[in-house]
Protein backbone atom coordinates (compact mmCIF):
# COMPACT_ATOMS: atom_id res chain seq x y z
CA UNK A 1 0.00 0.00 0.00
CA UNK A 2 1.35 3.38 -0.69
CA UNK A 3 0.47 6.84 0.97
CA UNK A 4 -2.87 8.20 0.87
CA UNK A 5 -5.38 6.44 0.22
CA UNK A 6 -6.08 3.52 -2.85
CA UNK A 7 -7.61 6.33 -4.40
CA UNK A 8 -6.72 10.07 -4.97
CA UNK A 9 -8.52 12.18 -7.29
CA UNK A 10 -7.86 16.38 -7.41
CA UNK A 11 -9.00 18.37 -9.16
CA UNK A 12 -10.09 16.05 -11.90
CA UNK A 13 -11.22 18.10 -15.00
CA UNK A 14 -13.15 15.97 -17.68
CA UNK A 15 -14.28 17.62 -20.90
CA UNK A 16 -15.91 16.72 -24.31
CA UNK A 17 -16.20 19.65 -26.35
CA UNK A 18 -18.12 22.22 -25.01
CA UNK A 19 -19.66 20.29 -22.30
CA UNK A 20 -17.69 19.71 -18.90
CA UNK A 21 -18.06 16.25 -17.83
CA UNK A 22 -16.13 16.16 -14.45
CA UNK A 23 -15.64 19.94 -12.91
CA UNK A 24 -13.57 20.09 -10.41
CA UNK A 25 -13.80 17.01 -8.84
CA UNK A 26 -11.71 15.45 -5.28
CA UNK A 27 -12.11 11.90 -3.53
CA UNK A 28 -10.06 9.94 -1.22
CA UNK A 29 -11.05 6.43 -1.39
CA UNK A 30 -9.12 4.27 1.50
CA UNK A 31 -7.70 1.36 1.24
CA UNK A 32 -10.06 -2.21 1.69
CA UNK A 33 -13.18 -0.28 1.72
CA UNK A 34 -16.51 -0.16 -0.42
CA UNK A 35 -17.40 3.63 -1.83
CA UNK A 36 -20.42 3.84 -4.31
CA UNK A 37 -20.76 6.68 -6.66
CA UNK A 38 -24.06 7.74 -7.30
CA UNK A 39 -25.72 10.05 -9.68
CA UNK A 40 -27.96 11.12 -12.11
CA UNK A 41 -27.58 10.18 -15.65
CA UNK A 42 -24.92 12.38 -16.91
CA UNK A 43 -24.06 13.24 -13.92
CA UNK A 44 -20.49 12.17 -14.35
CA UNK A 45 -20.01 9.06 -12.56
CA UNK A 46 -18.82 6.87 -15.19
CA UNK A 47 -16.72 10.03 -16.92
CA UNK A 48 -15.43 9.75 -13.44
CA UNK A 49 -14.46 5.87 -13.49
CA UNK A 50 -13.25 5.56 -16.70
CA UNK A 51 -10.59 8.16 -16.04
CA UNK A 52 -9.31 6.43 -13.31
CA UNK A 53 -9.99 3.54 -14.37
CA UNK A 54 -6.78 5.13 -17.64
CA UNK A 55 -9.39 4.61 -20.25
CA UNK A 56 -9.95 8.50 -20.21
CA UNK A 57 -7.02 11.34 -19.75
CA UNK A 58 -8.19 14.45 -17.59
CA UNK A 59 -8.16 17.58 -19.12
CA UNK A 60 -6.70 18.83 -15.56
CA UNK A 61 -5.84 17.76 -11.94
CA UNK A 62 -4.53 14.60 -10.83
CA UNK A 63 -5.39 11.01 -10.24
CA UNK A 64 -4.02 8.53 -8.62
CA UNK A 65 -4.81 4.40 -8.32
CA UNK A 66 -2.92 2.93 -5.88
CA UNK A 67 -0.20 5.44 -6.04
CA UNK A 68 0.14 4.97 -9.83
CA UNK A 69 -0.92 7.30 -12.80
CA UNK A 70 -3.54 4.74 -14.73
CA UNK A 71 -2.12 6.48 -17.94
CA UNK A 72 0.79 6.81 -18.15
CA UNK A 73 1.86 3.31 -15.27
CA UNK A 74 -0.66 1.89 -17.09
CA UNK A 75 1.45 -1.36 -17.34
CA UNK A 76 2.40 -1.62 -14.00
CA UNK A 77 -1.22 -0.71 -12.88
CA UNK A 78 -3.76 -3.18 -14.93
CA UNK A 79 -1.93 -6.50 -13.15
CA UNK A 80 -3.40 -5.13 -9.74
CA UNK A 81 -6.80 -3.67 -10.42
CA UNK A 82 -10.16 -5.45 -11.96
CA UNK A 83 -12.58 -3.80 -14.36
CA UNK A 84 -16.70 -4.03 -14.60
CA UNK A 85 -17.18 -1.81 -17.90
CA UNK A 86 -21.28 -0.91 -18.50
CA UNK A 87 -20.84 -3.02 -21.31
CA UNK A 88 -18.38 -4.72 -23.37
CA UNK A 89 -15.26 -5.69 -22.99
CA UNK A 90 -15.74 -9.06 -23.85
CA UNK A 91 -15.48 -10.88 -27.91
CA UNK A 92 -18.77 -11.32 -29.01
CA UNK A 93 -18.19 -15.11 -29.98
CA UNK A 94 -15.62 -16.36 -27.32
CA UNK A 95 -17.67 -18.72 -24.89
CA UNK A 96 -18.24 -17.62 -21.20
CA UNK A 97 -15.87 -19.84 -19.57
CA UNK A 98 -13.57 -19.85 -22.52
CA UNK A 99 -13.13 -16.23 -22.03
CA UNK A 100 -13.27 -16.26 -17.69
CA UNK A 101 -10.42 -19.16 -18.24
CA UNK A 102 -8.39 -16.53 -20.82
CA UNK A 103 -8.43 -13.75 -18.25
CA UNK A 104 -7.43 -15.72 -15.04
CA UNK A 105 -4.44 -17.16 -17.00
CA UNK A 106 -2.93 -13.27 -17.17
CA UNK A 107 -2.63 -13.20 -13.75
CA UNK A 108 -0.12 -14.98 -11.49
CA UNK A 109 -2.49 -16.04 -8.25
CA UNK A 110 -6.41 -16.19 -10.20
CA UNK A 111 -9.58 -17.32 -7.97
CA UNK A 112 -10.71 -20.88 -9.33
CA UNK A 113 -12.46 -20.42 -12.06
CA UNK A 114 -15.01 -23.43 -11.47
CA UNK A 115 -15.80 -22.10 -8.05
CA UNK A 116 -16.49 -18.33 -9.12
CA UNK A 117 -18.53 -20.01 -12.45
CA UNK A 118 -20.66 -21.84 -9.66
CA UNK A 119 -21.01 -18.41 -7.07
CA UNK A 120 -22.29 -16.58 -10.16
CA UNK A 121 -24.58 -19.13 -11.45
CA UNK A 122 -22.98 -19.22 -14.57
CA UNK A 123 -22.32 -23.28 -14.79
CA UNK A 124 -24.80 -24.05 -16.89
CA UNK A 125 -24.04 -21.34 -19.65
CA UNK A 126 -20.17 -21.76 -19.80
CA UNK A 127 -19.93 -23.12 -23.47
CA UNK A 128 -22.44 -20.29 -24.81
CA UNK A 129 -21.21 -17.72 -26.75
CA UNK A 130 -21.28 -13.97 -25.17
CA UNK A 131 -23.92 -12.48 -27.81
CA UNK A 132 -26.25 -15.63 -26.73
CA UNK A 133 -26.19 -15.04 -22.95
CA UNK A 134 -29.22 -13.05 -21.87
CA UNK A 135 -28.46 -9.43 -20.36
CA UNK A 136 -28.10 -10.58 -16.32
CA UNK A 137 -25.81 -13.40 -17.71
CA UNK A 138 -23.20 -10.34 -19.40
CA UNK A 139 -23.58 -8.66 -16.30
CA UNK A 140 -22.14 -11.85 -14.02
CA UNK A 141 -19.57 -12.78 -16.49
CA UNK A 142 -18.42 -9.23 -16.64
CA UNK A 143 -18.03 -8.89 -12.73
CA UNK A 144 -16.40 -12.64 -12.50
CA UNK A 145 -13.90 -11.50 -15.35
CA UNK A 146 -12.88 -8.32 -13.18
CA UNK A 147 -12.64 -9.96 -9.68
CA UNK A 148 -10.85 -13.31 -11.58
CA UNK A 149 -7.19 -12.04 -11.22
CA UNK A 150 -7.91 -11.21 -7.78
CA UNK A 151 -7.37 -7.05 -7.89
CA UNK A 152 -6.16 -4.86 -4.71
CA UNK A 153 -8.76 -2.62 -6.22
CA UNK A 154 -11.92 -2.91 -8.57
CA UNK A 155 -14.21 -0.93 -10.50
CA UNK A 156 -17.44 -2.22 -10.55
CA UNK A 157 -19.82 0.02 -12.61
CA UNK A 158 -23.85 -0.61 -12.41
CA UNK A 159 -22.71 -4.34 -11.30
CA UNK A 160 -26.46 -5.55 -10.56
CA UNK A 161 -28.16 -3.72 -13.78
CA UNK A 162 -30.85 -6.23 -15.14
CA UNK A 163 -29.87 -8.79 -12.46
CA UNK A 164 -33.29 -11.08 -10.76
CA UNK A 165 -33.14 -10.97 -7.02
CA UNK A 166 -30.84 -14.01 -6.39
CA UNK A 167 -28.08 -13.19 -8.63
CA UNK A 168 -28.19 -9.43 -7.16
CA UNK A 169 -27.63 -10.93 -3.55
CA UNK A 170 -25.24 -13.46 -5.04
CA UNK A 171 -23.33 -10.43 -6.25
CA UNK A 172 -23.66 -8.24 -3.05
CA UNK A 173 -21.99 -11.70 -1.61
CA UNK A 174 -18.99 -11.14 -4.01
CA UNK A 175 -18.44 -7.43 -2.78
CA UNK A 176 -18.83 -8.17 0.70
CA UNK A 177 -15.97 -11.28 -0.05
CA UNK A 178 -14.09 -8.79 -1.54
CA UNK A 179 -13.66 -5.98 1.61
CA UNK A 180 -13.68 -9.07 3.85
CA UNK A 181 -10.21 -10.19 1.54
CA UNK A 182 -8.84 -6.61 2.16
CA UNK A 183 -9.63 -5.40 -1.83
CA UNK A 184 -10.83 -1.77 -2.34
CA UNK A 185 -14.36 -1.02 -4.42
CA UNK A 186 -15.27 1.71 -6.13
CA UNK A 187 -18.58 0.89 -7.47
CA UNK A 188 -21.48 3.17 -9.37
CA UNK A 189 -25.25 1.94 -9.18
CA UNK A 190 -28.52 3.67 -9.48
CA UNK A 191 -30.04 1.31 -6.50
CA UNK A 192 -29.98 3.22 -3.21
CA UNK A 193 -30.72 -0.02 -1.35
CA UNK A 194 -27.35 -1.61 -2.67
CA UNK A 195 -25.75 1.70 -1.15
CA UNK A 196 -27.04 1.62 2.02
CA UNK A 197 -26.00 -1.98 2.09
CA UNK A 198 -23.01 -2.53 0.91
CA UNK A 199 -21.10 0.66 0.43
CA UNK A 200 -18.94 1.72 3.60
CA UNK A 201 -18.84 5.80 2.07
CA UNK A 202 -21.49 6.89 -0.45
CA UNK A 203 -20.20 10.12 -2.65
CA UNK A 204 -23.54 11.86 -4.35
CA UNK A 205 -21.99 13.14 -7.77
CA UNK A 206 -23.87 15.95 -9.88
CA UNK A 207 -22.73 18.28 -12.49
CA UNK A 208 -19.67 16.55 -12.37
CA UNK A 209 -19.06 17.91 -8.98
CA UNK A 210 -19.27 16.45 -5.56
CA UNK A 211 -22.70 17.37 -3.42
CA UNK A 212 -22.77 15.17 -0.52
CA UNK A 213 -20.35 12.27 1.15
CA UNK A 214 -20.60 10.32 4.41
CA UNK A 215 -21.31 6.91 5.10
CA UNK A 216 -25.16 5.99 4.18
CA UNK A 217 -26.24 6.40 8.07
CA UNK A 218 -24.88 10.06 8.17
CA UNK A 219 -26.30 11.13 4.95
CA UNK A 220 -29.64 9.87 6.23
CA UNK A 221 -29.57 11.95 9.79
CA UNK A 222 -28.02 14.80 8.25
CA UNK A 223 -30.32 17.78 7.28
CA UNK A 224 -34.09 16.47 7.86
CA UNK A 225 -34.58 14.81 10.63
CA UNK A 226 -36.03 11.38 11.57
CA UNK A 227 -39.33 11.62 13.16
CA UNK A 228 -41.53 9.32 15.04
CA UNK A 229 -44.98 8.44 14.70
CA UNK A 230 -47.64 7.03 17.04
CA UNK A 231 -51.89 6.69 17.04
CA UNK A 232 -54.03 7.59 19.50
CA UNK A 233 -57.15 8.76 20.55
CA UNK A 234 -58.10 12.11 18.10
CA UNK A 235 -57.65 15.75 19.12
CA UNK A 236 -54.59 14.90 22.24
CA UNK A 237 -53.26 18.31 23.64
CA UNK A 238 -50.10 18.55 21.93
CA UNK A 239 -49.42 21.83 23.39
CA UNK A 240 -48.85 19.66 26.81
CA UNK A 241 -46.99 17.15 25.21
CA UNK A 242 -44.17 19.77 23.63
CA UNK A 243 -43.69 21.26 27.06
CA UNK A 244 -42.06 17.80 27.88
CA UNK A 245 -40.31 17.80 24.46
CA UNK A 246 -36.72 18.82 23.68
CA UNK A 247 -36.90 22.99 22.19
CA UNK A 248 -36.11 21.47 18.84
CA UNK A 249 -39.25 19.15 18.80
CA UNK A 250 -42.35 19.62 17.01
CA UNK A 251 -46.03 18.14 17.34
CA UNK A 252 -48.29 17.41 14.41
CA UNK A 253 -51.79 15.45 14.31
CA UNK A 254 -51.80 14.46 10.55
CA UNK A 255 -54.94 12.79 10.57
CA UNK A 256 -57.08 12.36 13.09
CA UNK A 257 -55.57 9.95 15.71
CA UNK A 258 -52.21 10.08 13.51
CA UNK A 259 -49.30 12.22 15.29
CA UNK A 260 -45.63 12.85 13.93
CA UNK A 261 -43.39 14.10 16.61
CA UNK A 262 -39.89 15.55 14.64
CA UNK A 263 -36.51 16.61 16.02
CA UNK A 264 -33.45 14.68 17.53
CA UNK A 265 -35.23 11.49 17.79
CA UNK A 266 -33.01 8.78 20.04
CA UNK A 267 -33.97 6.52 22.93
CA UNK A 268 -34.36 10.15 25.59
CA UNK A 269 -37.03 11.51 22.73
CA UNK A 270 -39.00 8.24 22.74
CA UNK A 271 -39.14 7.51 26.85
CA UNK A 272 -40.43 11.17 26.97
CA UNK A 273 -43.31 10.31 24.19
CA UNK A 274 -44.23 6.96 25.82
CA UNK A 275 -43.93 8.72 29.50
CA UNK A 276 -46.63 11.64 27.84
CA UNK A 277 -48.78 8.94 27.02
CA UNK A 278 -49.10 7.06 29.91
CA UNK A 279 -49.26 10.32 31.97
CA UNK A 280 -52.45 11.14 30.07
CA UNK A 281 -54.20 7.99 29.66
CA UNK A 282 -53.13 7.25 25.99
CA UNK A 283 -52.73 4.30 24.35
CA UNK A 284 -50.69 4.29 21.56
CA UNK A 285 -51.80 1.69 19.38
CA UNK A 286 -48.40 2.20 17.03
CA UNK A 287 -45.10 3.78 17.45
CA UNK A 288 -42.56 4.14 15.25
CA UNK A 289 -38.98 5.83 14.13
CA UNK A 290 -38.80 6.78 10.87
CA UNK A 291 -36.06 7.61 9.22
CA UNK A 292 -34.57 9.42 6.09
CA UNK A 293 -33.68 6.60 3.52
CA UNK A 294 -30.68 7.22 0.73
CA UNK A 295 -33.42 8.15 -2.03
CA UNK A 296 -34.55 10.84 -0.01
CA UNK A 297 -30.94 12.55 0.19
CA UNK A 298 -30.04 11.69 -3.21
CA UNK A 299 -33.30 13.28 -4.59
CA UNK A 300 -33.42 16.26 -2.24
CA UNK A 301 -29.79 16.87 -3.84
CA UNK A 302 -29.98 16.26 -7.39
CA UNK A 303 -34.20 17.05 -7.92
CA UNK A 304 -36.90 15.27 -8.79
CA UNK A 305 -36.80 15.79 -12.68
CA UNK A 306 -35.82 13.12 -15.04
CA UNK A 307 -32.46 13.04 -16.63
CA UNK A 308 -31.53 11.99 -20.43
Amino acid sequence: MGSGGALEIAGLVKRFGRKTAVDGLGLSVPYGTVTALLGPNGAGKTTTVETCEGYLRPDGGTVRVLGLDPVADASRLRPRIGVMLQSGGVYSGARAEEMLTHMAGLYANPLDVDTLVEALGLDGCGRTPYRRLSGGQKQRLSLAMAVVGRPELVFLDEPTAGLDPQARRATWDIVGALRSDGVTVVLTTHHMDEAEELADDVVIVDAGRIVAQGTPDALCRGGAENSLRFTGRPGLDLASLLKALPDDSAAAELVPGGYRVTGTVDPQLLATVTSWCAQNGVMPDRISVERRTLEDVFLELTGKELRS
